[in-house]
């Protein structure tokens, strides 16, 4: 069935709950095939485009992407190491669908096992990994649906880690962007796995080769996951980053291979067309701020983080910025206390404020600190 998307922008805060949605002036007039989908930016988390983005459907594979973000959380946070071996269990090993045909008792680092669960969509090594994080397939799904819940998936409900059929293990479009986003927006090394074309594992016996052909016919493709059940045809969440702007686009549902991969080269291709992030800094430097009563006469103010405002092609010359900044400060100064704002515009519409911060603390002058500084001022003054 051919679609007709909308324009959509909508900021996301970083915890994933929708802000107010800001409908674009036109359709985008992009045809499709799938049932749904959604084009995501990365970094501010905004839905450049979607259509049907919450209706539950089956992910297929595409589950995989929140068993890779909790593996990779275990591996970030030290809990798991990448070298550690994993010994597959006879029910691992019995998993059908895609797989690397893994036997019970056999060993394969953590690292290997990402590896294939990336490229080639291992059923087997994706329960292996569940099994080795979290003693059972069931209780990494309890984990999974929790994290779900965190992330603001209002409409997932995951049934296994691997995307195999079961009745009511479902998400939507919206989901599947928000949890590809958490993984490769906190956890980048993915992208050492999920931009391989082709490799092999044991030794080079086995071979592995992606089943994202975008990893290999399409510029600047990142990653993520494909998908394929019968009932759940063909998904996929592709990512790809140009000129500093990664794209999250989502295919759920679509009628072949080929329509999936065309329909996320379409969504992507529209998002790196119409849209830049573009780094905002103060059209003036910050001055430092003078601090009356402290240890020291100045506190240097600074941007509590960077600033990347996305922005459609051609408004890069209507960003304009409004500084708020306190021209002095009483001690004591706490370290990361509030001195000001940096207001963004495009045109006149604020897109974005960000807090200015003290760089270090200062404290307070004693009283006989107080009078020293006095006495000092008089004898200079004499």
């Amino acid at each position: 069935m051919k679609q007709s998307l909308t324009v959509l922008l909508a900021a996301l805060t970083l915890t994933a709950a929708a802000a107010p949605v800001q409908a674009a002036p036109a359709d985008s007039g992009l045809s499709l095939s799938c049932t749904s989908c959604l084009l995501m930016e990365k970094e501010t988390g905004t839905i450049l485009l979607e259509d049907n983005a919450h209706e539950k459907l089956e992910p297929a594979s595409v589950t995989k992407i929140m068993t890779l973000l909790l593996v990779m959380e275990a591996v970030d946070s030290g809990r798991l190491s990448l070298d550690e071996p994993v010994t597959v269990s006879a029910y691992a090993a019995g998993m059908g669908g895609s797989q690397v045909y893994l036997e019970e008792g056999e060993q394969m680092p953590v690292s290997e096992m990402i590896k294939c669960v990336t490229v080639v969509s291992g059923n087997d090594c994706a329960v292996a990994l569940a099994e080795h994080v979290a003693g059972s397939e069931g209780a990494f799904v309890s984990q999974m649906n929790q994290r779900a819940r965190e992330l603001g998936m209002a409409d997932t409900t995951f049934l296994n880690c691997t995307g195999l059929p079961a009745q009511g293990h479902v998400t939507s479009a919206h989901d599947i962007a928000l949890m590809s986003r958490e993984l490769i927006l906190n956890h980048p090394k993915i992208r050492e796995y999920t931009t391989i074309w082709m490799d092999s594992i044991r030794g080079g016996e086995f071979g592995l080769t992606n089943t994202n052909r975008l990893v290999r016919f399409y510029q600047g493709t990142t990653g993520l996951k494909t998908g394929y059940t019968s009932s759940a045809q063909y998904c996929i969440s592709a990512t790809a980053e140009r000129d500093g702007m990664e794209l999250i686009a989502v295919i759920m549902k679509s009628p072949s291979v080929n329509q999936r991969f065309d329909d996320a080269k379409t969504l992507l291709d529209y998002g790196f067309a119409n849209y830049n992030l573009a780094t905002v800094y103060p059209e003036v430097p910050l001055a430092p701020v003078d601090v009356l009563l402290g240890t020291q006469s100045q506190v240097q103010p600074q941007l509590e983080r960077d600033c990347r405002l996305l922005v459609r092609r051609g408004e890069e010359s209507q960003v304009t910025t409004r500084l708020s900044l306190a021209q002095d400060v009483e001690a004591p100064v706490e370290q990361g206390q509030t001195l000001g704002r940096l207001e963004v515009y495009v045109g006149d519409e604020l897109r974005d404020t960000v807090p200015i911060l003290a760089s270090g603390a200062v404290d307070r002058l004693s009283v006989p600190g107080i009078f020293g500084r006095m006495l000092s001022k008089l004898l200079m003054a004499g």
